[in-house]
């Protein structure tokens, strides 16, 4: 036929001719093609994620090409996973030993308009990466940390979550849950909303709308509800002249900074006239259009007005220009310190760099921050507990082993990703033990716990009055749920610290969650 076909003087050719010579043509493309891919390998993104818009997205236990700041790490992770594969395929030695998949799914990647910084990321995963190596360094089944990119803006969650519910499905290495999800935006919200349809629990570490809930979604950091609550105890002790100040995100979309405008204003307003003396800006993540930063307006009236009392309604990475800007008011002839009224997981180390520290006294300005965790906790004279002694030996391991920047716990990232796993973790362990109890199966014959299971294990009470039969031991503290639907699924008596920068270690009573300001509603 090949003779046929390339003889030297050919005749017209026939259907038939010309369906042999594509087959012919069809069929070496393919060889092509297949020689070509394997000497490229699997590409940037790897066998099991996609590239959507630059960013690869979907599920792996591989390393990928991710932002360069948290390649090592994204390392790290692959092969703790892959170690943990072999210990139940084909150990070295000894038994072989069961494990689940727990994924983390948030964005690898970062820009101007993100929803995560690149430094946000690399100490999120550290975190993570620290409670799957203490997860793992214990008796009972292993852990795989999966990696699930859901795209830079939080947009590509869709093959995300049908990937994750494929993998719930697997009954020798099942996928038991979701941390992660690390902002509150319209985005996440319906990501949210699509994992408790496929009924898969999931953990925020640092969500703290206070209307992001879903049945199956569990939160550890305080809302801004309970942030207000301790910043209200605060202002309680300290009122000053109560000339009060409101400075908002205008961003429709960011539904972290408008659920804390809102939490401000219903409960300060009447003592501090919020709604009469306020302004607003256009924060800069996200995509809206215009101009970032702009604060001429809220620092001149502030300066005009005297006030001492400004409560800040927005994202860490606008507050650093907010106090440029005020600093180049000067005090402004007032005899008062002015404070700045924040909520977050933590101090963000560019808030306490040299030169918004110069800013902020130059403004004659102190930040009170209403946080989740304090520096002081690891800092200061007193010994840390034995949880977040764990956690720091881990995270000092991995932080002599990768570059993590400045200051990497102050965030509170870090601690609160490692405890969004361990609380996961935990559950597993204590369904697992469960669900085994008496049995002298075979390692190949034990029963593990599933989805359904895990989330069972979640929603049985840990606290009910000063006992704590299964809390969260964790680095941010020792707290727990209260139940189905209790508090939509926030934490209680996680401890709450309200942080003076520059200052002093507050003496104030601590606020826990949803207990007030009562010394023995919570468990020692």
């Amino acid at each position: 036929m090949l003779v046929h076909l390339f003889r030297r003087h050919p005749r017209e050719w026939g259907p038939v001719t010309w369906l042999a010579a594509f087959g012919l043509g069809a069929l070496v493309a393919a060889v092509i093609t297949v020689i070509v891919s394997f000497a490229r390998g699997p590409g940037r993104c790897g066998d099991d994620l996609r590239e959507i818009g630059g960013d690869c997205v979907g599920v792996t236990a591989d390393a990928f090409e991710a932002d360069p700041g948290i390649a090592s790490l994204i390392e790290a992770v692959a092969k703790e996973n892959a170690r943990v594969k072999q210990g139940w395929e084909s150990p070295p030695s000894g038994p072989r030993i069961p494990y689940v998949r727990i994924a983390l799914m948030m964005p690898f990647t970062s820009d101007e308009h993100s929803a995560m910084t690149t430094d946000m990321i690399r100490r999120g995963l550290a975190g993570a990466l620290a409670a799957q190596r203490q997860a793992n360094s214990s008796g009972g089944p292993h852990y795989q940390l999966l990696l699930a990119p859901d795209g830079r803006s939080l947009d590509e969650w869709k093959p995300v979550v049908e990937r994750l519910a494929e993998l719930a499905k697997d009954t020798r290495a099942p996928l038991v849950g979701v941390t992660g999800i690390p902002s509150s935006t319209p985005e996440t919200r319906k990501a949210i909303a699509a994992l408790s349809e496929h009924k898969i629990p999931a953990v925020g570490p640092v969500i703290t709308a206070a209307n992001m809930n879903s049945r199956y979604f569990f939160k550890i950091s305080p809302n801004n509800e309970e942030f207000a609550r301790a910043l209200k105890l605060y202002l309680d002790n300290k009122p000053a002249q109560r000339k009060g100040f409101l400075v908002w995100d205008n961003r429709s979309d960011d539904v972290y900074s408008q659920n804390l405008r809102s939490v401000f204003e219903d409960r300060f307003d009447d003592a501090y006239d919020l709604k009469n003396h306020s302004s607003n800006f256009t924060g800069s993540s996200g995509t809206d259009e215009g101009i970032p930063q702009r604060f001429d307006d809220a620092a001149t009236r502030i300066c005009n007005e005297k006030s001492d009392t400004v409560f800040f309604a927005g994202r860490d990475q606008d507050l650093p220009a907010f106090v440029e800007r005020l600093a180049e008011e000067g005090d402004c002839g007032r005899t008062t310190q002015l404070r700045i009224l924040k909520v977050g997981i933590g101090l963000e180390p560019t808030l306490t760099a040299d030169a918004p520290t110069r800013w902020l006294k130059e403004a004659r300005a102190t930040i009170v921050d209403a946080s989740a965790v304090d520096r002081a906790w690891w800092d200061g004279k007193d010994k840390p507990g034995t949880a977040l002694g764990r956690f720091l030996d881990r995270f000092e391991e991995i932080e002599q082993q990768h570059k993590l920047g400045t200051k990497p716990r102050d965030d509170g990232y870090a601690v609160m990703y490692h405890d969004a796993f361990t609380l996961l973790t935990d559950a597993v362990d204590r369904t697992f033990t469960e669900l085994n109890k008496g049995s002298e199966q075979t390692t190949e014959d034990l029963r593990m716990p599933n989805k359904a299971d895990v989330y069972n294990t979640l929603i049985l009470p840990s606290i009910a009055g000063e006992t704590c039969t299964s809390c969260l031991r964790g680095a941010a503290g020792t707290y727990g749920f209260e139940g189905p639907g209790k508090n939509d699924q926030w934490a209680v008596c996680k401890p709450v610290p309200v942080v003076e920068y520059p200052g002093s270690q507050s003496s104030l009573p601590l606020y826990r969650t949803y207990r007030n300001d009562s010394e023995n509603a919570c468990p020692s």
